[in-house]
């Protein structure tokens, strides 16, 4: 298989890893386990995934100073503890459609992010693009028909999704100096376990309470999918494609991942995809677009790097 084939099939596996796990996680929670459980599972169990593999890949390989310790620190609390967190609380209260496309907002969030912590421009083109994708995502937060009677609380499900998003966009900004100056393996075993201190206080009890044994097969499979599958195995897929792929392919996966959500949701029952969330779906797609474009060649130097590693989901 040619170079180019194996980043296509490999950016493909991780929108349809993520794009599962928006109906899957439906079947456990709250039924089985309660999404603070879950939370504390995928971490923990990543947790020590990533300290293992650092020890193995890059044993010489630590955080040096205390400015990025702190920024570790920083980026373990909101992209992994209390990005977690919201994320699958959100997604126990919403439908899968509304939280895979809330998730899309995210390189807007890195712009604004971008611009308040590093002071980079922001261009007119991705003005518009911000305010496209905010009217996107307002007009799913306040439909009347969000949640209906299969999610009563659907509003404050969404709400916590787009807070999702936004300390997901906050991290990436964060974490980027540390990726590029370690090892991956370093910096995500650093940042897991910080997480895993913010998770487990909030999980522990739910984790502890669950029934394993009353688990069904499948229910089973779909806890080891999103401890393995979901957080492991999407991130080796996706930091290696990364080397490879343009930020223009990127793009076009950040767009794929919706819409592969829409699909499986709506094939497996889960929800149900209507004209007026194609409209939102339109808006917020537009808006991701237009900030996502390349700025003019003279500041191509700082272009922001476009997000397709969510760490939630």
């Amino acid at each position: 298989m040619k170079n180019s084939a194996k980043v296509h099939a490999a950016l493909f596996l991780v929108s349809l890893i993520y794009a599962a796990n928006y109906s899957l996680s439906k079947d456990v929670m709250p039924t089985y386990m309660g999404p603070f459980g879950i939370v504390t599972l995928r971490i923990v169990g990543a947790a020590l995934f990533f300290a293992a593999a650092s020890r193995l890949v890059a044993p010489q390989d630590r955080l040096i100073g205390r400015a990025d310790n702190v920024r570790a620190i920083i980026c373990g609390v909101t992209g992994i503890g209390v990005n977690q967190l919201l994320f699958f609380s959100g997604l126990n209260y919403t439908s899968p459609i509304n939280a895979s496309l809330l998730q899309t907002i995210a390189p807007i969030v890195v712009v604004l992010a971008s611009a308040v912590l590093l002071g980079e421009k922001i261009t007119l083109t991705r003005v518009l693009g911000i305010g496209v994708g905010a009217v996107g995502a307002a007009t799913i937060i306040l439909s009347r028909d969000a949640g209906g009677l299969a999610y009563p609380n659907a509003t404050l499900g969404n709400i916590l999704i787009l807070l999702n998003a936004t300390a997901f966009g906050v991290y990436l900004v964060l974490v980027t100096p540390l990726m590029r100056k370690y090892h991956p393996f370093t910096v995500l075993a650093r940042i897991f376990l910080v997480g895993a201190f913010v998770a487990v206080p909030f999980g522990w009890r739910e984790t502890l309470a669950t029934d394993y044994a009353g688990f069904p097969t499948y229910i089973w499979a779909e806890i080891v999918y999103m401890v393995v599958c979901l957080t492991i195995l999407a991130y080796l897929l996706n930091n290696w494609a990364l080397k490879y792929a343009s930020p223009a392919l990127l793009g076009v996966y950040i767009y794929l991942q919706p819409v592969l959500a829409v699909i499986i949701a709506v094939a497996l029952g889960k929800d149900h995809f209507t004209p007026a969330r194609a409209g939102q779906a339109l808006l917020i797609f537009t808006g991701v677009w237009l900030v996502s474009r390349k700025p003019k060649p003279a500041s191509q130097s700082t272009e922001l790097p476009i997000p397709f590693e969510p760490v939630q989901d």
